[in-house]
């Protein structure tokens, strides 16, 4: 190797190759992009993304591969995706690798960042490249810890790596997930404001219908009281023995609780007799 090529390592991946005259790295498979390539707005990184602030990286092989990068952002652990991926550090790092190259392992898998989030421990979780079995772990483990659904734990994961891309097979098994966590929540009644009598029998929130619901006032209807009518009151005014203030037709000194008209303690009668 030339001196000028041991002094200018890639600008990408950080290996010695000709990575001007588009050589493949010999370490870790990384290229120059050709010219349609350098327009796309997604550029590979030597840098993991981190998916949350200290404690969740998500990245590549290749990432996984610069044991002296991984070490300067703090990272400790490792969770590998793919089992044909070789841990290359494991004096250096602690790793979980899982074992099924089929389904993913969601509960296996969370279950080992819990343990790192409970340790403090910052983990990379990498795939070949970063953008479909690793990040639907990412997204499993969102949907698990933060009680995201999987359009919201998927939105989260492509802003902070835009080059993720799953696979219609991984997409699925995402949705069974979601299903298992949210299933059970989903089938129970969520709890609402309760429901008043109302004469709009559409909205009843999911409480069952009173038996005998109440009618709503009736207007111009002969059959049935109006709500403007007074009411006849047929006593006759002997019945008063507590009286009203006053009365239509005698003088207030006739009212019955006047004292001096009724020294005997009987009621007196209203037509002066």
């Amino acid at each position: 190797m030339r001196k000028r090529e041991r002094e200018n390592p890639c600008r990408v991946c950080g290996h010695y190759h000709k990575y001007e005259e588009g050589e493949v790295c010999g370490i870790c498979g990384h290229r120059m992009p050709d010219v349609s390539e350098k327009s796309s707005s997604i550029q590979v990184s030597a840098f993991p993304s981190e998916i949350l602030p200290e404690f969740l990286f998500l990245g590549s092989y290749d990432n996984a591969s610069r044991a002296e990068l991984l070490k300067t952002l703090g990272i400790s652990r490792i969770l590998n995706t793919v089992p044909a991926c070789q841990n290359l550090y494991k004096n250096s790092f602690t790793y979980h690798c899982l074992q099924d190259d089929q389904n993913l392992a969601f509960d296996d898998a969370i279950h080992f960042l819990e343990q790192c989030e409970k340790d403090r421990a910052r983990v990379l979780v990498h795939c070949m490249l970063g953008k479909n079995r690793s990040a639907a772990i990412v997204i499993a483990y969102l949907m698990k810890s933060k009680r995201w659904n999987l359009a919201q734990s998927l939105q989260w994961v492509k802003e902070r790596r835009p080059s993720v891309e799953l696979n219609q097979e991984v997409y699925q098994q995402l949705q069974e997930y979601e299903q298992k966590i949210f299933g059970s929540l989903q089938n129970q009644p969520s709890p609402v404001c309760p429901a008043f009598a109302s004469p709009v029998t559409s909205f009843n929130f999911g409480f069952p219908k009173p038996s005998d619901p109440i009618p709503a006032p009736a207007f111009n209807n002969s059959s049935a009281p109006s709500l403007f009518s007074c009411p006849a009151f047929d006593v006759p005014p002997q019945g008063f023995t507590f009286g009203a203030a006053h009365n239509q037709h005698n003088n207030s000194s006739e009212s019955p609780l006047n004292g001096n008209q009724n020294p005997n303690g009987n009621d007196v009668s209203m037509d002066g007799s």
